[in-house]
């Protein structure tokens, strides 16, 4: 039987991945200074020219800053909002999937709540604009990109943050703008392989969600909303599931 090769990793890029687990995690927070190479060299257990190496790779990231004289920072920005850097630790991390529908599961709850409460005609209105954009997308079923239906999906939630005229959670719904769109993008296509009536359980959730703003059925639009993120929750954890099992049987092929 033949075996793929290991690749041999470099040290630094060991370094690299504990220091980004250290952003991840907030043990780093943004604007933060690392303590000095001796010391960060000592605590790793690694040698000054390995670390200095990977600090280098995490400055090209834009993870990290080097100043002149002063050190080396964690960017101001990585905390406050949710730059490219930490999108593409969220992406690449399966547990922060999860850990962003479950954010997204409290907080679009309760921007479905305060729209359904709060929403304008106007707001209303621009919630019909993004309802139909989405429902188009639906439509153009085969002829509609991944990316243009997170885009959409995105933006009908934009627009519902947007109605609840709460600050807080537009601006957080706002800063999570792209990553929400990704999030969409990674999920939606494993989804529909997973099962058959994912794409009508998806327009059918969002239109009971659209009424019941509009209708000003808070609670009813709250309930909505959390069904919905918990649905595609279900579906994810058995697309997982079957990625191990699949995984697993093309192992024991191999034996």
């Amino acid at each position: 039987m033949a075996f793929d090769q290991v690749r041999q990793r470099r040290l630094s890029d060991d370094i690299v991945e504990r220091l980004e687990g250290m952003i991840l995690e907030g043990t780093l927070r943004a604007g933060e200074r690392l303590p000095a190479e001796r010391v960060l060299a000592e605590q790793f257990g690694v040698s000054r020219p390995s670390l200095r190496e990977a600090i280098q790779k995490l400055v090209a990231k834009g993870m990290l800053i080097s100043r002149q004289g002063g050190g080396n920072y964690v960017v101001e920005t990585l905390g406050s909002t949710f730059s490219d850097p930490l999108m593409q630790l969220l992406e690449s991390n399966p547990e922060s999937q999860r850990d962003l529908l479950e954010f997204r599961h409290t907080l679009e709850a309760s921007c479905a709540f305060y729209a359904a409460k709060r929403a304008t005609e106007l707001d209303r209105e621009r919630l019909k604009v993004a309802f139909e954009a989405l429902l188009d997308c639906y439509a153009r079923e085969d002829q509609v990109t991944r990316a243009e239906e997170g885009a959409a999906d995105a933006n009908f939630h934009l627009a519902i943050a947007e109605a609840s005229h709460n600050a807080v959670l537009l601006h957080t719904i706002r800063g999570l703008f792209d990553l929400l769109k990704r999030n969409v993008v990674i999920n939606i296509g494993g989804m529909y392989q997973q099962r058959s009536e994912t794409r009508d359980m998806l327009i059918s959730q969002h239109r009971e969600l659209y009424l019941a703003i509009i209708e000003g059925r808070a609670e009813d639009a709250r309930e909505i909303s959390s069904r919905h993120i918990l649905y595609v929750q279900e579906v994810l954890d058995e697309v997982r599931q079957q990625v191990q099992r699949v995984a697993r049987a093309e192992r024991r092929k191999g034996l």
